[in-house]
């Protein structure tokens, strides 16, 4: 008997990739999608072969109506407090409701659980979610899967294409960084839905590599030596977000607040996955730091 599993935030780009991905192991996809949705993603969805269900997401009779039958919830939606707060906790609830057992919470980022409270924002808003989760009876599984290899590609800091550089925070050249591209993820939370026996917890990554290892990856890939270099002490960096977070407050209602993207690149020379769960499912394949620094670096 196929496994019934409920997206919510399929039309984003990783909920859509799972969807994708549940499809391939022959599971019964449905989504529930806002009935604003966008209608071309919504016929994306529907030509995939998954049932969407466009709903009032204000309402928990709803939701729940929508989840009855469902084995998991997988929520991959995006968002401030609004989504991954109050929204979740509706789609949270109406599940509860409908009886579903299981349910995956967007905690698609770095395992957060070791890290201090007030460090990053988005972190912060996901411990509240999970304070709310961890105190019901449904079963739980987090994946997290450090930071999307994608970030790579953007000019961020640790690899800047257009300076050709490479930069690391602190004595953390060698630093191990977790990297796991979105169809990786997308590939793993799938399975992870459908496996009832998933820990509440899982720790994966496509590669970890460290600041060193990315120059020797991008020098196989290009010939090119890129400038690395220390950019300042963790300490110094942390008083340098503070004070970017206190002179930006509108940023506290802004998604892609410009102080973010230094918290997110803290934490991750802050904390690493060290018992990764990549091996669970053996069927799976996953993508390399060459190959990966080989499809953008020339």
């Amino acid at each position: 008997m196929k496994k019934a599993i409920l997206v919510a935030g399929a039309t984003g780009n990783l909920g859509s990739k799972i969807c994708r991905e549940l499809l391939k192991r022959e599971a019964d996809v449905s989504a529930i999608v806002r009935t604003s949705s966008d209608p071309e993603k919504i016929e994306t969805l529907a030509k995939m072969g998954v049932k969407v269900i466009e709903v009032d997401l204000n309402r928990i009779d709803e939701i729940a109506k929508a989840c009855a039958g469902t084995h998991c919830v997988v929520s991959a939606l995006a968002g401030l407090g609004d989504v991954i707060v109050d929204l979740q906790k509706r789609i949270l609830d109406g599940a509860i409701q409908a009886g579903v057992p299981r349910f995956i919470p967007s905690d698609f980022c770095t395992d957060y659980n070791d890290l201090v409270p007030g460090e990053n924002r988005n972190f912060d808003l996901r411990r509240a979610f999970k304070a709310y989760l961890d105190n019901t009876f449904i079963q739980a599984s987090s994946v997290f899967n450090g930071a999307f290899a994608d970030i790579l590609k953007y000019n961020t800091p640790v690899l800047n294409l257009k300076d050709k550089s490479i930069g690391y925070w602190g004595e953390k050249a060698d630093w191990k960084l977790d990297f796991t591209t979105m169809d990786d993820t997308a590939a793993f939370t799938a399975e992870v839905a459908l496996d009832d026996s998933a820990p509440r917890d899982l720790q994966i990554a496509s590669f970890q590599v460290s600041p060193n290892n990315l120059w020797a990856d991008v020098k196989e890939a290009s010939g090119q030596e890129f400038r690395i270099q220390q950019l300042s002490s963790l300490e110094d960096f942390a008083r340098f977000i503070k004070k970017q977070r206190a002179d930006n407050p509108a940023g506290e209602n802004e998604l892609y607040a410009k102080w973010q993207q230094s918290q997110y690149m803290y934490s991750m020379f802050s904390t690493q996955h060290h018992q990764l769960a990549n091996e669970r499912y053996k069927n799976l394949t996953w993508t390399r730091s060459l190959a990966f620094i080989k499809s953008f670096v020339h």
